[in-house]
């Protein structure tokens, strides 16, 4: 009998158990993932407010939880979660031995430390940290660091955040094979940052560029929320294309 090694053995177990393997550099780094009704199930969240569940449809939630291969027993930093639409999702999808990590930037947590609050109140796998992106750090490493139409924000002077140090941050916050994921408002070409403080939008591109400087891996992307008739021209807060904007969706990974 041909002996297996200890990485296709644990690629065969994987896949028997619904899980995703990433072996780099000798090391096999697994990652749970939940089975398609756990995220149907997340989505009928009874905690959910209506509102949210009103704009699953154009957030395409499990979807988006399928991209971000989020499943029981992960733990995940949801960064600037404000009222919470993703990590009432996010909550159910990890369970009871999983952890989700409400980041308030020092920045807004006058005004968003009460939802953090509220959030960790509801469930009791949340719980608020709130400190400056540039050295954010929690309690064990994380699968999963969530940024959801966030980070334009973070790239505006006005916001007072050291974009490399914050990328640098979530890299060690991260465990090996760790997961990446940030949603966020397309801009045209050539933009790169020039439009975040008044479109709100950040260019794909330039955005790669930047987490690719830490030290991260790009390991894909979805087109789910893409909207090829938005013109990028105008504010995401604009009524005639507010919740309909170009959307990218990058996943990067943690070298193993």
């Amino acid at each position: 009998m041909r002996l297996l090694s200890s990485v296709a053995l644990s690629l065969a177990a994987a896949a028997l158990s619904g899980c995703i393997v990433v072996a780099d550099g000798g090391t096999t780094v697994v990652h749970q993932v939940a089975p398609a009704d756990a995220y149907a199930a997340a989505l009928a969240n009874p905690n959910r407010p209506e509102a949210d569940r009103a704009r699953d449809g154009l957030r395409r939630s499990a979807d988006m939880l399928a991209f971000m291969r989020l499943g029981p027993g992960d733990v995940i930093a949801d960064i600037r979660p404000e009222e919470g639409f993703f990590t009432h999702l996010f909550s159910p999808v990890v369970g009871p031995s999983g952890h989700v990590y409400a980041f308030v930037p020092n920045q807004t947590s006058a005004r968003e430390n009460p939802y953090a609050d509220s959030l960790a109140a509801t469930y009791g796998n949340v719980s608020r940290v709130t400190g400056a992106l540039e050295t954010m750090a929690f309690d064990r490493p994380l699968d999963v660091v969530f940024m959801g139409e966030e980070y334009h924000d973070f790239v505006i002077p006005r916001f007072g955040v050291d974009v490399a140090a914050m990328n640098a941050a979530v890299f060690r916050a991260l465990k090996p094979g760790g997961l990446y994921v940030i949603l966020d408002h397309e801009a045209a070409p050539g933009s790169g940052v020039s439009v975040a403080g008044t479109l709100h939008r950040i260019e794909s591109a330039e955005l790669r560029r930047q987490v690719e400087a830490a030290g991260f891996v790009y390991d894909g992307a979805t087109e789910v929320v893409r909207n090829p008739e938005d013109s990028r021209s105008l504010s995401v807060f604009d009524e005639s294309i507010r919740g309909r904007t170009d959307r990218f969706v990058f996943r990067f990974r943690k070298p193993a």
